[in-house]
């Protein structure tokens, strides 16, 4: 027997004001609803080190399903950065909401733990990714955007990713990308109502159609890439995005109005970048699904996995 509306409307209600609740511990919305990124405890960007060459004087520290650590990791892989700088990769515990270390790094086993021992504001959120000194015993940034910036001007063999000639164009790109598609797939994913993510939603997708004309543009140019011939930060913080784009956002977070094959030139760019050396080792398909539809119990309370698409179908070129 199917139940009364009465405990239906009721149920929802319920629902709902939990939801809310829920939704307040991933994080915090503006009035209109709009989801709102909390603000980085390290949020600086602090001048190279004077030991930056040292060997193993560094470690970046990243965490597989996160996209903002994504970056992180593969600017630390284009700038072959190895010798300098080790790679830790943290692990997440769901049941405790943190990220754990699979084996313990100074003298901490969480990541909270190694934040406090840093210095960080009480309550301050331990995310990834973060870069730690060594000799200093700290943390010394976690932002990703300033990380990366800092990480393109340590001493390494790879290219310039931020280069002056080309600056404007690339801060013009990374800023719209920002907040229309970094942030825009957990705009539309977070929103609190259908207001807040059809405003999310749009931005998205405009974005995007602004990236393909951009790409055509620059492939008739003989330009592959999104500034330039060259790669830059610009095409770096556009990756992680759209490699989980149908594995993660489109299913979970309702960024599904277009697949990325009918924008085939953004298409093309997302497999030549995928084709970079040591670019797909840093891509980890069946831990992004796992951390995102098993952790994000407001988004899916069910906890069931979907299938979902082969990585390797999505990068073909």
């Amino acid at each position: 027997m199917p139940p009364s509306a009465a405990l239906v409307r009721t149920a929802r209600c319920l629902w709902r004001g939990q939801w809310l609740t829920l939704m307040g511990g991933l994080g915090p919305a503006d009035a209109e609803g709009r989801y709102r990124r909390p603000a980085a405890a390290f949020a600086g960007r602090p001048s190279r080190p004077a030991d930056a060459a040292a060997p193993s004087g560094h470690v970046l520290i990243v965490g597989r399903s996160c996209p903002w650590a994504h970056r992180a990791w593969l600017t630390w892989i284009l700038r072959g950065l190895a010798d300098s700088i080790d790679l830790v990769v943290v692990e997440p515990d769901p049941a405790a909401g943190r990220w754990r270390f699979a084996t313990p790094f100074a003298g901490c086993t969480t990541l909270a733990e190694l934040y406090r021992t840093s210095g960080s504001a009480a309550g301050a959120p331990a995310t990834v990714p973060a870069l730690y000194s060594r000799s200093q015993g700290r943390i010394l940034v976690n932002e990703s955007a300033r990380l990366i910036e800092l990480l393109n001007d340590w001493p390494g063999a790879g290219p310039d990713l931020w280069p002056a000639a080309q600056r404007e164009t690339i801060e013009r790109w990374r800023e719209r990308l920002q907040g229309s598609v970094n942030d825009g797939v957990y705009r539309c994913g977070f929103a609190r109502n259908q207001a807040a993510y059809n405003e999310a939603e749009a931005e998205l997708f405009s974005t995007l159609e602004a990236l393909e004309e951009q790409l055509q543009r620059g492939v008739a140019a003989g330009e592959g890439w999104l500034c330039s011939a060259e790669l830059s930060l610009a095409d770096v913080v556009l990756f992680p995005t759209l490699i989980r784009l149908e594995l993660v956002y489109a299913p979970l977070f309702g960024c599904s109005r277009r697949p990325l094959w009918q924008f085939p030139a953004l298409a093309a760019w997302r497999a030549r970048f995928f084709a970079l050396p040591g670019v797909a080792a840093s891509c980890y398909p069946e831990a992004w699904r796992r951390d995102y539809f098993g952790s994000l119990f407001p988004l899916r309370p069910s906890g069931i996995i979907p299938a979902g698409p082969d990585l390797a179908s999505l990068v073909a070129g």
